[in-house]
């Protein structure tokens, strides 16, 4: 399904795939891109348990970008669950593997949310708001995180 084996690895250790052709499954392809609301190829879901949609990648991206928006995908869907502990280690993974990425900012800034939810404790929203001063400082992801910034 995926040329790349660090993708296909990746898929298949984490997700479920699920594959539907435009052309070879027009109907069902169809019927899921009307309740997915998918009007472009590809559109990569993230769905949770109980098929509620977690994380939306739409057009092709290189490697790198594209396996940072899957380990993003995943995180939320751990969050989404309630897991915080397993989606703090996974947010911060982005931040650490994917620093480049367009969504390593996010990955910092749920990170940190995750860590406050797993532990109430308020310092995580803080320490988290002290590293957008080194990182990321112009991204809409540190303008969210200021305000725990005291």
């Amino acid at each position: 399904m995926y040329p790349d084996e660090r993708v296909a690895r990746f898929v298949a250790e984490n997700f479920i795939p699920v594959r539907v052709h435009v052309r070879e499954q027009a109907e069902e392809f169809k019927r899921l891109g009307a309740k997915y609301a998918a009007q472009w190829t590809p559109t990569i879901l993230v769905l949770d348990s109980d098929g509620a949609e977690r994380h939306r990648i739409e057009g092709f991206l290189p490697v790198e970008d594209f396996l940072a928006q899957l380990a993003l995908g995943r995180a939320h869907a751990e969050f989404r669950r309630g897991a915080f502990s397993d989606a703090q280690q996974h947010f911060a993974a982005i931040v650490d593997q994917y620093p480049e990425s367009e969504v390593a900012a996010e990955g910092l800034y749920w990170s940190g949310v995750s860590r406050y939810k797993a532990t109430n404790d308020p310092a995580a929203l803080g320490e988290t708001a002290q590293n957008f001063k080194d990182r990321f400082q112009d991204s809409s992801w540190a303008k969210k995180a200021s305000v725990w910034n005291r």
